[in-house]
């Protein structure tokens, strides 16, 4: 079988490759891959910064990387599965319910275990999720990270179950604040719209607010015409603030989440696009900031396979559609990646593996 490999050495010397193809063993299954969705965390590994967050100081060993598929099995091992089931994997493959523990992470796809920009892959029986059967292969494959990531940042902290019960008009008076119009951000900005949250996203492109807007945003914020954005969320809700923002910025942008986050309300840590370190101009201590609005800060690492399966009941309880921007083919997966890295996309770039 074909497979990329890195030696997280740069996007540049990224080998497609030959490789026996793998074969299940008790327990397993093996996926025929049909659709694998780009994350920008696929460039940082193969940039060899994704260490974490520093470059490695020796160097790793060639790794298959990528982590988000649709496919279809193959062959089972398994009672749980049959041969021509569509499914999706779990990032962290023993992630399965509950809070994710630090052994999770050791088994998270596309590093440190192998990951999935590949034409076959083994998996636990216990680590797939069934596709949704209104979704095509390439929707299908954008919805382990970018989708789970954007679930538990609107739902991770509510009962498990509650989120597909409560009538949209309930939280017709919260707002959540999105930054940025990557993955995670239209994931989310599609699950609160659906939810019925009031939804405000910020870009440096009017083109993709007025597409945000197709997908329910009630407001959009140009943060390079409107740099002083956090005034203008302000002025959007009068005065209150947003209850749930998703902090994809990181250095230049977590101060002006703060700065209009309502009281009592929850920052997303999910992303740093902006950089890792603060910028100079901001001196104030975090602690000083979440105690002033009682501000509930969170770290993201995507969530458990049972939030996984929840989500995707609500995907097809209103029919939700992942936005994918671009499609390339298996020989242009580097192609891909590149385009991602340079942040043009709106919604998912996705590598067809196969039919």
């Amino acid at each position: 079988m074909k497979q990329w490999v890195t030696a997280q050495d740069g996007l540049a010397n990224l080998k497609l490759t030959e490789a026996p193809k793998p074969v299940p063993n008790s327990g397993e299954v093996l996926v025929k891959i049909t659709a694998c969705a780009l994350n920008y965390r696929d460039t940082e590994v193969i940039m060899g910064l994704y260490g974490h967050h520093a470059s490695l100081a020796h160097k790793p060993e060639p790794i298959v990387p990528c982590s988000d598929i649709c496919g279809t099995i193959e062959t089972s091992h398994s009672p749980f599965w049959t041969p021509g089931q569509r499914v999706m994997a779990i990032f962290n493959q023993t992630h399965l319910k509950g809070q994710i523990k630090e052994t999770d992470m050791s088994s998270g796809l596309g590093l440190p275990l192998p990951g999935t920009l590949a034409e076959y892959r083994v998996f636990p029986a216990s680590s797939l999720v069934a596709v949704p059967a209104y979704l095509s292969n390439e929707e299908a494959a954008c919805l382990p990270i970018a989708s789970v990531t954007a679930w538990m940042a609107l739902f991770g902290f509510t009962p498990l179950g509650s989120a597909t019960t409560v009538p949209p008009t309930t939280r017709k008076d919260e707002t959540m604040l999105i930054q940025g119009t990557g993955g995670v951000a239209i994931a989310g900005l599609q699950l609160a719209h659906a939810a019925g949250f009031r939804t405000i996203i910020t870009s440096s492109s009017d083109a993709k607010l007025s597409q945000a807007k197709l997908l329910g945003a009630d407001a959009g914020i140009n943060y390079k015409t409107q740099p002083d954005w956090e005034t203008e969320v302000l002025r959007l809700t009068s005065g209150a603030g947003a209850s749930v923002i998703f902090e994809n910025g990181g250095a230049a942008t977590l101060r002006k989440s703060f700065d209009c986050v309502a009281f009592g309300g929850l920052i997303n840590c999910i992303g740093y696009l902006s950089g890792k370190e603060d910028v100079s101009e901001d001196r104030m201590h975090t602690n000083v900031l979440a105690l002033k609005r009682n501000v509930t800060l969170k770290g993201l690492l995507n969530g458990p396979k049972e939030r996984f399966e929840e989500m995707v009941g609500f995907y097809a309880q209103h029919q939700i559609r992942p936005v994918v921007d671009r499609v390339v083919s298996f020989g242009e997966a580097r192609e891909g990646l590149e385009y991602l890295f340079s942040g043009g996309h709106f919604g998912k770039v996705v590598v067809k593996v196969a039919e």
